[in-house]
């Protein structure tokens, strides 16, 4: 129905910490793109390279060896320093020389399980949230005290870390969008001789499981001090400065959780994803809907009017259609007799990726027996006016800067009742000229004179340029950049609207309206076509615009007229672009902001651009 669419040294002695340091020096490494076609495995690092590359790394390592034989006989330095020594060294190497000397610790402690780098169970007693609740208010623990005779079990992801000398250490633990310190210190380790060692061994980004005493530091902040801190998984890679943080687009998109590990702000908006969809679905369980779930392949791609993507079932030997909107089983379900059905899902759209389409995004739509249009507006606007209320603490305006953070701000007012368009009289308004009527906007006549129109007003329209595709542009064009607050576009031509039903009043025309913000539509609903006659003749014209060249019209679908066959009571429809809906709740102007994992154009390696096993190319 809609358009819409990142080490401390091994576990070696305390002794040969330096040692180890120089035997695996930085090395100068090839882009692990091209590294990662090739057909002999690196034994220390796991990576796929050329045999050439490998030899090359084979006596690399011979000749770092040798080096740190011939230095084992030189003086020690002290451990703090040589630690400080360590890190900034690491701060000096690209990301591949990182990920080669964080393997080699990895396996090495894989090897000696000394210890077990990635352990199988920790035992949490309480989550951040819950932490933060009990021991944060003022007063529970005081200014530079501990809670005595307490211990708790925490984990989480170290980000940053701070040393102030060899026997003391801090990090930040980060788990459900919430902080923690971890203040570590010699006298507090339960095995004090291993302190450096377990300590000299975490890296920013490492998971780990922390047991001790909640606490207060001297200067008022939470902290927990442990008597032991487990490593549960290490990370491999080098994260981003946590200062300037993750910016490249393209990275962020590919690789999420990078994202989310480093972003809070990303980590908002999929948190408040989920709750606008938990509020949706909440909003149509009180009104006495009932949830289902319909096909995601068919054999005719129905519902919307769209171009879809195919598929093909090896068994039965037939191309299948990727739903383009459940709408026409959801009101089959009507004729049965569940009389409120809604449906939340992915549709899929094989069209265009812009800042507001994806090809695949998640729609809600719902059918309610006995309502029309007008009933689904006041529903319409109770339940976005109810979420952005649910959202902001009360409030019914939200702000939204279409042109980014630093462009202009928008207040968007989402209190009852909305805007109408009229779509006929807004344009002759605007554009200063008459309409034909109503019931003529599906002739050849009509065509001519909305080509004339949009030719004389500069907006431009792809063949196939039919009646509905062409008021669709004027309307783009003249009315929706006006919807800035919610509002809404009603009294379309029945030629755009082959699932309505025909207004009451107003020949030619049907009873349908759309809801845009921002000059983007959001949602879609109609009093829906029950006539089984007049909806054959609605299918049969969407055939004739197909063979005209438009490959979004829809077939006929003989199921779907039976099921009308059989008495579909008056009933009114509705959808709505779940991910749009965010991004204008979430002031997000790119639709990729609000999917965890949106559609992106494959990275070619030899691996997917390999014309003898054809497939999908990875994303990484």
């Amino acid at each position: 129905m809609l358009r819409l669419t990142r080490l401390r040294t091994l576990h070696f002695a305390r002794s040969s910490h330096l040692q180890h340091r120089r035997l695996f020096a930085p090395i100068n490494i090839r882009s692990m793109a091209s590294e990662s076609t090739g057909t002999h495995k690196d034994p220390i690092t796991g990576e796929m390279i050329s045999k050439q590359e490998l030899k090359r790394r084979e006596k690399q390592r011979e000749k770092e060896a040798r080096k740190a034989a011939n230095a084992t006989n030189k003086p020690q330095e002290p451990a703090k320093d040589a630690a400080k020594e360590a890190a900034t060294n690491e701060d000096e190497l690209s990301p591949n020389q990182y990920f080669e000397l964080r393997s080699r610790q990895i396996q090495r402690l894989r090897e000696t399980q000394n210890p077990n780098p990635y352990p199988h169970k920790f035992e949490v007693s309480r989550s951040l949230t819950s932490y933060i609740e009990k021991y944060g208010p003022e007063g529970v623990i005081k200014v530079g005290e501990k809670a005595q005779g307490v211990t708790e079990a925490l984990a989480g992801r170290l980000h940053n870390m701070r040393a102030s000398g060899a026997k003391l250490r801090f990090y930040d633990l980060h788990s459900e969008g919430k902080k923690v310190q971890i203040m570590a210190t010699l006298q507090d380790a339960a095995d004090p001789d291993n302190f450096l060692a377990t300590h000299d061994l975490l890296r920013r980004g490492d998971i780990v499981g922390v047991i001790g005493t909640p606490s207060r530091t001297k200067k008022g902040e939470l902290s927990i001090s442990p008597s032991q801190v487990v490593l549960l998984a290490p990370n491999l890679h080098q994260l981003p400065s946590g200062h300037f943080g993750l910016k490249d687009q393209e990275t962020r998109y590919r690789k999420r959780y990078l994202d989310l590990i480093l972003s809070e702000d990303t980590r908002r908006i999929f948190v408040t994803r989920s709750r606008i969809i938990n509020y949706i679905r909440r909003f149509f369980d009180q009104l006495g809907f009932l949830e289902v779930e319909t096909p995601m392949t068919s054999m005719i791609a129905g519902g919307a009017t769209a171009k879809p993507f195919v598929t093909h079932h090896n068994d039965l030997n037939l191309d299948l259609y990727l739903r383009v909107a459940p709408e026409l089983y959801l009101k089959e379900l009507i004729v049965g007799g569940l009389d409120r059905v809604y449906e939340i899902g992915r549709v899929f759209r094989n069209e265009g990726i812009d800042l507001t389409h994806n090809p695949e995004f998640t729609i809600c739509e719902f059918y309610m027996a006995y309502a029309d249009m007008y009933d689904i507006m006041d529903i319409t606007e109770s339940l976005i006016e109810g979420l952005v209320k649910y959202l902001t603490g009360g409030k019914t305006t939200l702000t939204y800067q279409p042109d980014g953070k630093d462009g202009k701000e928008h207040t968007l007012e989402f209190q009852r009742p909305w805007k109408r368009y009229d779509m006929i009289e807004t344009l002759e308004e605007k554009l200063g000229v008459k309409f034909p009527p109503g019931e003529t906007l599906h002739t050849d006549e009509a065509n001519v004179f909305l080509r004339d129109l949009c030719k004389k007003h500069n907006v431009e329209c792809s063949e196939p340029r039919t009646n509905a595709r062409l008021l669709d542009k004027l309307v783009g064009e003249f009315i929706e950049p006006l919807c800035i607050s919610p509002a809404f576009i009603v009294g379309h031509p029945q030629v755009m609207s082959p699932l309505a039903k025909w207004h009451r009043s107003r020949p030619g025309l049907c009873e349908r309206f759309e809801g845009f913000m921002c000059g983007k539509e959001f949602c879609n609903a109609y009093t829906e076509l029950n006539d089984p006659f007049e909806q054959r003749a609605r299918f049969e014209e969407q055939v004739r615009q197909k063979a005209q060249g438009d490959d979004e019209a829809q077939d006929i679908d003989e199921t779907f007229v039976d099921a009308l066959e059989h008495g579909l009571p008056p009933t009114g429809g509705w959808g709505i672009g779940i991910d749009r809906l965010v991004m204008f709740l979430t002031n997000s102007t790119n639709i990729k902001e609000v999917l965890l994992f949106p559609a992106m154009k494959p990275i070619e390696t030899a691996a997917n651009i390999n014309t003898a096993n054809p497939g999908p190319g990875g994303q990484v």
